[in-house]
C-alpha cells in the first residue's frame, strides 16, 4: 500500500506540525505527505488531526465519544459517512475516528492517519469475540500481539510469517493506567481475522483451533494496524472488550454493552492524555 500521486512529498523545511507540534509524519520508507486537501478518504487538513487518535470501528461510536467525553469537538471529516473529530481530554489534545470492519478498511484509514496526518499513536477501542473460559462478556483485553489467518502482510515481501505486535510503550502505560482505574484486564495473543467468527464456512473449527494456541479474543481489525505501525515506525495499541462470548455463547445486552464500553471509553482517553 502506498500513498497516491495526489499528494507531492513533505520535506523538513515545508513539514507542517499536528496538534501535538509533531512534524507531519517522517517515516522511514518514504510515505510522508503534506494533505493540502485531504485524501480520498479523509477530508481534515493538516493540523486538524491531534498526535494520538482513538479508532472505534463504528464510526457513530466515535461521534458518542466526541459527544460525550471530549471538549470543544469539531468534525474534521466524513467521507463515506467515516466521521472523525478533534477536541481536548484534560487539556490535550485527541482525536477520535472510526476504522470500520476488517483489515482492508483499518488498514486504509490506519495508513492515511499515519502517512499523511503525522499520527504518532493510534489506540484501537473495539469488541472482540472471547475464545477462551477464561474471558468472560465484558471484560476488557490488550491485544499484546496479533495472530491472523489474513494476507495482510504479503505485501511486505517478507520470505515468512510477519508477527504483529502492540507498541510496548503504549502497552505499559495502559496496564498502568488500567490499575490506577482498578479496572480488572486480560493481556495476551488475540486472532484478528479476514472473516467473522460466528458464521463463516469454517465453522467453529476455525477459531478453535486459533484458542487451541492460546489466542483469547478475536477481532478483525488489530493485524492490519499493527502491520502498518510497524512499517512506519508508528506506535499502535488494541484495548478491547468482550461483547461475545465464543465459548459460553453468552452476549452483551444493549445495557451491558454500554456500561462496558465506558470503561474502556475512559480508560483509553486517560491513556491518550498521558502521552
Amino acid at each position: 500500500m502506498r500513498p497516491a500521486r495526489w499528494d507531492s512529498p513533505m520535506t523538513k523545511a515545508n513539514a507542517k506540525s499536528n496538534m501535538d507540534g509533531v512534524p507531519c509524519g517522517s517515516t522511514p520508507h518514504g510515505t510522508s505527505r503534506d494533505a493540502p486537501h485531504g485524501t480520498p478518504h479523509n477530508s481534515a487538513r493538516p493540523g486538524e488531526i491531534a498526535g494520538t487518535v482513538l479508532m472505534p470501528g463504528d464510526p457513530l461510536r466515535a461521534k458518542h465519544i466526541a459527544d460525550e467525553y471530549l471538549e470543544n469537538a469539531r468534525e474534521c471529516s466524513h467521507v463515506r459517512g467515516m466521521l472523525a473529530f478533534t477536541g481536548d481530554y484534560k487539556g490535550k489534545p485527541v482525536s477520535v475516528m472510526g476504522s470500520g470492519m476488517g483489515a482492508p478498511s483499518m488498514g486504509i484509514y490506519s495508513f492515511e492517519l499515519f502517512s499523511h496526518y503525522g499520527v504518532q499513536n493510534i489506540i484501537r477501542i473495539g469488541t472482540c469475540g472471547g475464545l477462551s473460559a477464561e474471558i468472560n462478556v465484558g471484560d476488557i483485553l490488550f491485544a499484546l500481539a496479533a495472530s491472523t489467518d489474513s494476507a495482510y502482510a504479503s505485501q511486505y515481501g517478507l520470505p515468512g510469517s510477519f508477527s504483529a505486535c502492540a507498541d510496548f510503550g503504549l502497552l505499559e502505560k495502559a496496564v498502568a493506567t488500567a490499575r490506577s482505574m482498578h479496572i480488572p484486564f486480560w493481556a495476551g495473543n488475540i486472532f484478528s481475522s479476514d472473516v467473522f467468527s460466528l458464521y463463516n464456512a469454517r465453522g467453529e473449527a476455525g477459531w478453535k483451533a486459533w484458542a487451541a494456541m492460546g489466542c483469547a479474543g478475536t477481532d478483525m481489525e488489530s493485524y492490519a494496524l499493527y502491520c502498518n505501525a510497524a512499517y512506519l515506525r508508528k506506535k499502535a495499541l488494541s484495548i478491547l472488550t468482550c461483547s461475545d462470548s465464543n465459548v459460553t455463547r453468552k452476549e452483551m445486552s444493549a445495557e451491558e454493552r454500554q456500561k462496558s464500553l465506558v470503561a474502556m471509553f475512559t480508560l483509553a482517553l486517560e491513556l491518550a492524555s498521558s502521552l
